[in-house]
């Protein structure tokens, strides 16, 4: 991976890190505001776009605290990028899983990562929470599937991530007794499926207190997906312009 040397960053790069720290910054509210995270577990990462660089949250650092400024800048191998803004500071502990995503999977431009109860729960059963709702089958196309036990602090969760999702619809992997991570096209994106994530395993897990929660065919599973994914919110056609 190349050296940056942040006195030779361009303005035009200058403001893709500002507005990349700025988003992280913010998106981390959307955690605590929908009870995904405790303390300061957890975190939200979004590549820079045009450069192989990517912002995450600084380490122990409590939610309320969390700044544009005490963002860290790393490479896309987790190493702090000096003399920037944060660099003082230490990276997320996930930062190693989040750099490997970023360079196995570069159509990912923001990573997740929560310990949200239900979703959790159902990782500590390593047990993929099945599709028997139509939300599930609009955001995730499927199953949220299990990824394979992985300790923190080297790239194995990053490992588990990528072999776990790749070629999946899903944009939720449920990591062994340890909790959820998300991807998506940037960081908001990958925010959204954290959310609808622990909304979904709440709701399956409550379906089965009930009873057994019906399956949703296959075949509608994909118009569902489809049609979330590629109609839904579209103007309808001839609308444009009234």
């Amino acid at each position: 991976m190349t050296d940056f040397d942040p006195q030779t960053f361009g303005p035009e790069l200058q403001e893709a890190i500002d507005r990349t720290r700025a988003d992280v910054a913010s998106l981390h509210s959307y955690l605590t505001r929908y009870g995904l995270v405790v303390w300061t577990g957890g975190n939200v990462s979004e590549r820079v776009p045009g450069a192989d660089l990517f912002v995450i949250k600084p380490s122990g650092v409590e939610y309320d605290d969390l700044t544009p400024e005490n963002q860290i800048l790393c490479d896309l191998d987790g190493r702090v990028i000096p003399g920037t803004p944060g660099s003082e500071r230490s990276p997320s502990s996930d930062t190693a899983a989040h750099a490997y995503v970023y360079r196995h999977m570069p159509e990912v431009g923001g990573v997740v990562h929560t310990h949200s109860t239900y979703a959790t729960a159902w990782a500590a059963r390593a047990e993929p929470v099945p599709c028997v709702i139509t939300g599930q089958a609009d955001e995730f196309g499927g199953e949220i599937p299990v990824g394979p036990f992985a300790i923190i602090g080297d790239d194995s969760i990053g490992r588990g991530i990528v072999a776990t999702l790749t070629g999946h619809r899903s944009r939720a992997v449920l990591m062994q007794n340890h909790g959820v991570f998300t991807i998506g096209k940037n960081a908001r994106d990958a925010v959204k499926a954290a959310v609808m994530a622990e909304d979904v395993a709440r709701t399956v897990h409550i379906a089965r207190q009930l009873g057994e929660p019906v399956p949703i065919p296959p075949e509608k599973i994909d118009a569902l997906f489809d049609r979330y994914q590629n109609v839904y919110g579209q103007a309808p056609q001839g609308a444009l312009g009234r």
